[in-house]
């Protein structure tokens, strides 16, 4: 059966799990959510997550929400990207939520602020503040990966698609890849993996029109 991730193109944690999806072979669709018309604030998308946010999965009879908890349902269904010892899954759910704190919360909401929101209505100082907290943030990603290719283990894991996915959106939110060469290489390798594509290109199909 083929699975459906409820998600729109902007959402960088929808991209994480259009990504686990797509490289590990696993049939989905996506199914658009206008998110910027108030889809997700809906009765009908209330009735599948109360939490009101994309990603949902519809997987056979299971609903699953939280891209963390997607990226595990995905790798345990297929027995790809979840490390091979019980060492690095519990190595793998620390970045995950350490990605969830740290990084993707804050680039989420900056890039948000920064361009999608009318500048009339963005609340002065935050983008600044988030700004330099990611720097913190990638100040230990870029850390980390001295000396390795992938964050976990010997190969790629959901926790470098958790960690990676708002790095790869082009809208300005104080991220440059040069300044953090550990990181630009780390994205270069992820991408070269079968299945990686662009967040807008993967999740097109979720677009009106497509």
């Amino acid at each position: 059966m083929t699975a459906q991730l409820h998600c729109f193109g902007e959402s960088g944690n929808a991209y994480k799990c259009a990504l686990a999806l797509e490289m590990t072979g696993t049939p989905w669709q996506p199914v658009h959510v206008d998110f910027f018309r108030g889809a997700a604030r809906s009765p009908d998308f209330l009735a599948l997550n109360p939490m009101g946010e994309v990603p949902v999965l519809v997987d056979g009879g299971e609903v699953l929400t939280q891209s963390g908890l997607i990226l595990q349902h995905i790798a345990e269904r297929t027995g790809r990207l979840g490390g091979a010892t019980e060492a690095e899954r519990r190595e793998i759910w620390r970045w995950i939520l350490w990605d969830n704190h740290k990084l993707s919360t804050q680039a989420g909401t900056c890039r948000f602020l920064m361009n999608f929101l009318a500048p009339e209505k963005r609340p002065e100082g935050v983008a600044p503040f988030l700004q330099g907290r990611l720097k913190a943030a990638y100040r230990v990603l870029d850390a980390h990966l001295q000396g390795r290719h992938w964050i976990v283990g010997d190969g790629p894991t959901i926790a470098d698609l958790s960690c990676c996915s708002y790095l790869y959106y082009p809208e300005p939110f104080g991220f440059a890849r040069p300044d953090w060469p550990e990181i630009d290489r780390w994205l270069d390798r992820i991408a070269a993996l079968p299945g990686w594509r662009h967040p807008y290109d993967l999740m097109r199909r979720a677009f009106p029109g497509a």
